[in-house]
C-alpha cells in the first residue's frame, strides 16, 4: 500500500508537469491549505490521530527484534516522519486533481478510486491503475484485518490476560486462535453495522463508520496514555528495558499533555462531520455515536465485572470456603 501512495505521488507530479502546471485548485497558495478554525474542523482532529494509530500494535512483536532496545524506537520515529511526509505531500498532488473548493462528497470512499482512474487515462493506460488499485486494496484490507486481529488478540490475552480478561475470551482452539474472542468481534460489528442500516446511502454509512474511528480510536489511546503515565509513575513497579524518555517526571508529564489533546480531540469527534448541521440527520449521527461508545464502554465494564466475580469466586474456593459453591 504504501508503495501504491509513493506511486501516486510520483505520477501526480509527473503529470503536473506534463499538464503545463494545470491545478484542479486554483489560486493554490497558502491560503488553500489553512483550515477554517471551526467546529467541524476541530471535530476532524481525531481522524488525524485515527491516521497515526496503529503503530502501537506492534508492540507484541517487539521481542521478535533483533535489537528492540534501539531498533523500536528508531521505527517508531521513522513511521511518523514518513507518514507526515506522505500525508503533506498527498495533499497537495490531491489539490493537483481535486478542486478543494468542489470536493467531491464521495470523496472519502471512491476518491482513490477516481484518483488512478484519472492518472491512467492521463498516462495513456486506460483503467488499468484503477483495476490495479482495487485489487492491491482488497489484498492489504484483508491483510489489515488479519493483523488487527492477531495483534489486539495478542495484546489482550497476553502477559496480563488471566487477571484481567474473562476466561471465555481466552479459550483458544486446536490452532491457537481465540474463537471466542472473534465472535465477540464480529457481534459487536454487527451491532455497529445495525445502527448504519437507516443512513440514506452507502457513501453515509461509510463516512460514519470512518468518522466513528475519530471516536473510538483516540478514546483507546486515551487509557494507553493514561497506562503510560501510571507505569512511569511507578517505574520501579513496573520496569521495562524498553525506555524511550528516560526521566520519569519528563515521561509523565508528556503522558498527560497527550491524554488531553487525545481527550479533547475524542469529545469533539462526537460532532457529525460530512452532514450540515442540525439537520434530522446529523442528529440521527450524533445519538448512534453516543450509543456506540456507551454500549462498548459498557461492555467493558461489564467483562471486567465478570473477571473480578470469578477472581472473587476463586479466592473463595482457595481459602476453603468451597461449601458455597
Amino acid at each position: 500500500m504504501i508503495i501504491m501512495v509513493i506511486l501516486f505521488l510520483i505520477l501526480a507530479f509527473f503529470g503536473l508537469v506534463k499538464s503545463g502546471g494545470h491545478m484542479a485548485t486554483k489560486n493554490f497558495g497558502f491560503h488553500s491549505i489553512v483550515p477554517d478554525f471551526n467546529l467541524h474542523y476541530w471535530s476532524t482532529v481525531g481522524m488525524l490521530i485515527y491516521a497515526m494509530n496503529g503503530c502501537e500494535l506492534v508492540a507484541p512483536y517487539v521481542t521478535k527484534m533483533k535489537k528492540p532496545k534501539t531498533d523500536f524506537p528508531k521505527a517508531m520515529i521513522a513511521l511518523a516522519v514518513m507518514t507526515a511526509f506522505l500525508t503533506i505531500l498527498g495533499s497537495f498532488a490531491l489539490g493537483i486533481y481535486f478542486d478543494a473548493n468542489h470536493i467531491p462528497n464521495d470523496l472519502k470512499m471512491n476518491g482513490a478510486y477516481y484518483l488512478f482512474d484519472m492518472l491512467g487515462e492521463q498516462f495513456g493506460m486506460g483503467h488499468f491503475l484503477l483495476y490495479f488499485w482495487a485489487w492491491t486494496s482488497l489484498f492489504f484490507n484483508c491483510a489489515l484485518v488479519a493483523v488487527l486481529l492477531d495483534a489486539m488478540t495478542r495484546m489482550l490475552i497476553s502477559y496480563t490476560g488471566d487477571k484481567y480478561m474473562p476466561k471465555f475470551l481466552r479459550k483458544k482452539d486446536k490452532n491457537g486462535l481465540p474463537v471466542n474472542g472473534y465472535i465477540l468481534t464480529v457481534a459487536l460489528s454487527s451491532f455497529i453495522m445495525i445502527l448504519g442500516i437507516f443512513l440514506p446511502d452507502m457513501n453515509d454509512i461509510f463516512n460514519w463508520l470512518l468518522n466513528l474511528n475519530s471516536i473510538i480510536s483516540p478514546g483507546v489511546t486515551c487509557w494507553i496514555f493514561y497506562s503510560f503515565m501510571h507505569v512511569r509513575k511507578n517505574s520501579k513497579k513496573y520496569p521495562s528495558k524498553y525506555v524511550y524518555i528516560k526521566n520519569d517526571k519528563v515521561a509523565w508529564l508528556v503522558g498527560i499533555a497527550l491524554l488531553i489533546v487525545t481527550a479533547v480531540a475524542t469529545i469533539l469527534g462526537f460532532a457529525p462531520q460530512d452532514i450540515k448541521q442540525g439537520t434530522g440527520l446529523w442528529w440521527y449521527e450524533l445519538i448512534i455515536n453516543i450509543v456506540t461508545v456507551i454500549v462498548l464502554i459498557g461492555l467493558g465494564a461489564i467483562l471486567l465485572d465478570d473477571v473480578k466475580l470469578n477472581t472473587a469466586l476463586l479466592f473463595i474456593k482457595h481459602n476453603g470456603f468451597g461449601w458455597a459453591f
